[in-house]
């Protein structure tokens, strides 16, 4: 029987939940990307709480680049965000997709802006 994308995914996300999980000191960065956008996000899943979130809807400094430079920015973006918010270090949830391309380049640009994970 073969699977479709989204199955397959769907798979692969909750083998990853099952071991990772953030808390109030180490949050999980929650990766999401779309066909055009791509958002992260800071969440507490002890208190079921988003502490931080950036995204490339709407956002005036990603709108001529490409898809991974966009990535990039919302990584350092998020970073800010967390480092404002007195948090240094995350666990990183890919949420299923591959460890490649905009994904990496999020991660990236997010240890760069002084993320440690």
């Amino acid at each position: 029987m073969a699977f479709s994308k989204l199955n397959r995914r769907a798979k692969i996300k909750r083998r990853i939940r099952k071991k990772i999980s953030g808390t109030s000191k180490v949050p999980r960065l929650s990766v999401f990307r779309s066909n055009k956008q791509i958002y992260a996000q800071l969440i507490d899943d002890v208190n079921g709480v988003t502490l931080a979130s950036a995204g490339s809807y709407k956002n005036k400094a990603v709108e001529k680049v490409n898809k991974v430079q966009q990535a990039a920015v919302i990584g350092k973006e998020v970073a800010e965000k967390a480092l404002k918010a007195g948090i240094e270090t995350i666990v990183f949830d890919r949420n299923g997709y591959l460890y490649h391309g905009r994904v990496k380049s999020l991660a990236d640009s997010a240890r760069e802006g002084g993320l440690k994970f």
